[in-house]
C-alpha cells in the first residue's frame, strides 16, 4: 500500500478513464444514485477526440464530429451527477477496501472501482502521419472505409489487424495496398487467405513508410525497401495504419490479472480479478475496438457495480 496522501475524497463508484465506455458507465452509476467519480485524464474523451467524423454510432443518421459526441456524453454524465476530474490517475491499491486511486498527492477512496482507460493506436511516428490525421490517415477501417469508396487505401502493417483493415476497405476502395515491413505475414493462416484471393488487395513487400504525402489530404506515400534500401513514391488517397494497439493498463500492473499483451482479463463480461473492481472497453477487448461495442461494455460494467454495491452493502465507504 503506498503512504497515505490528502484524502480526495470518498466516493460509491470510482471510473478512470473518459472515452465511450468510462462516460457511458458514469452517465449509468450517476443515474442510479451512486456517488460516481470520473477521473478523466488531462487528456480526456479516448481515441473519439481524434477522429473527425463518426458516421456509425446509432442516433446519428448524418454522422456527428467524434469531439461533439464525447462532449456530449460528458454533459450527459454530469447532468445526472458524476464528478469529472480532468486529471491523470498516478497509481492505484486495489488490495483491501475501500479501494484507492491516487491523483498525485490525493487520495480518493471507492467501494467500487471502473477501469475504462482504453487502448492507443500504435503509429509510425511520422510527423507527416500526425498532420494529415483525419485527413486521410486512419487507424479504423471499419470506422472510414465508407469515407474511400472507389479509392486507392494503403493498409500498413503484416498481422491480423491490418488483414482485417484490409478486407473492411475492400468492400469501399478501388485498390487497396499492403505495405509490409517483411516478406511474409504474420497474420493467421485464415486471415491470410482471405486476403490473398481477394483482387482488390497486392502487396508491396519488405519495405517501410517513411512519409505520407500531401498538405491539406493524402495524395501518397514514399517508400523504402529495406533490403535494398531503392525508395519509392506511390500514390493514393488514404494511409491506414494497422501496427497493433496498445492497452493502456500500466498503472494496474500488479494489480489486476492481464494477459502477454497488457489487456485485462475479464470474467463474466466485466468483473476483474479483483471483487469490486470491473473492466469496460479497450482495456480489455483487443478484437472490436469500435466506440459502440465500448459504450456497450461500460453499461455493463456500470449494472455490474451497481449489484455489486447492492450485495454487499459492508463494502460501501
Amino acid at each position: 500500500m503506498f503512504a497515505r496522501g490528502v484524502s480526495g475524497g470518498v466516493y460509491d463508484v470510482v471510473i478512470v478513464g473518459s472515452g465511450p465506455a468510462g462516460l457511458t458507465a458514469a452517465i449509468y452509476t450517476s443515474r442510479a444514485r451512486l456517488a460516481t467519480l470520473v477521473v478523466a485524464g488531462t487528456v480526456w474523451g479516448g481515441q473519439l477526440m481524434l477522429t473527425k467524423e463518426v458516421e456509425n454510432f446509432p442516433g446519428f443518421p448524418q454522422g456527428v464530429l467524434g469531439p461533439d459526441l464525447m462532449a456530449n456524453m460528458r454533459v450527459q454524465a454530469e447532468r445526472f451527477g458524476a464528478k469529472i476530474l480532468f486529471e491523470d490517475v498516478t497509481s492505484v491499491d486495489f488490495s483491501s477496501q475501500p479501494f484507492e486511486v491516487r491523483v498525485d498527492d490525493r487520495v480518493y477512496e471507492a467501494s467500487a472501482v471502473i477501469v475504462a482507460t482504453g487502448a492507443s493506436a500504435k503509429w509510425l511516428g511520422l510527423e507527416s502521419e500526425a498532420r494529415l490525421r483525419g485527413r486521410g490517415v486512419s487507424t479504423c477501417a471499419t470506422c472510414d472505409a465508407p469515407f474511400f469508396k472507389d479509392k486507392r487505401a494503403v493498409v500498413v502493417g503484416g498481422g491480423d489487424t491490418a488483414m482485417d483493415e484490409a478486407l473492411a476497405l475492400s468492400d469501399y476502395a478501388r485498390e487497396v495496398i499492403i505495405v509490409h515491413r517483411r516478406d511474409r505475414l504474420r497474420a493467421s493462416e485464415f486471415l491470410q487467405e482471405q486476403v490473398l484471393k481477394n483482387k482488390k488487395i497486392s502487396f508491396v513487400w519488405n519495405s517501410v513508410v517513411q512519409e505520407i504525402l500531401g498538405k491539406d489530404r493524402v495524395e501518397g506515400v514514399r517508400l523504402k525497401n529495406v533490403k535494398t534500401g531503392v525508395g519509392s513514391q506511390l500514390a493514393c488517397d488514404a494511409v491506414f495504419v494497422a501496427v497493433g494497439a496498445k492497452p493502456k493498463t500500466d498503472i494496474f500492473r500488479g494489480q489486476l490479472e492481464m494477459d502477454e499483451k497488457g489487456y485485462i482479463i475479464a470474467r463474466e463480461q466485466t468483473k476483474t480479478s479483483v471483487e469490486g473492481v470491473f473492466v469496460a472497453g479497450d482495456a480489455q477487448d483487443p478484437r472490436y475496438r469500435q466506440a459502440i461495442t465500448a459504450a456497450g461494455a461500460g453499461c455493463k460494467a456500470a449494472l455490474d457495480a451497481k449489484k455489486y454495491l447492492e450485495e454487499h452493502p459492508l463494502a460501501r465507504v
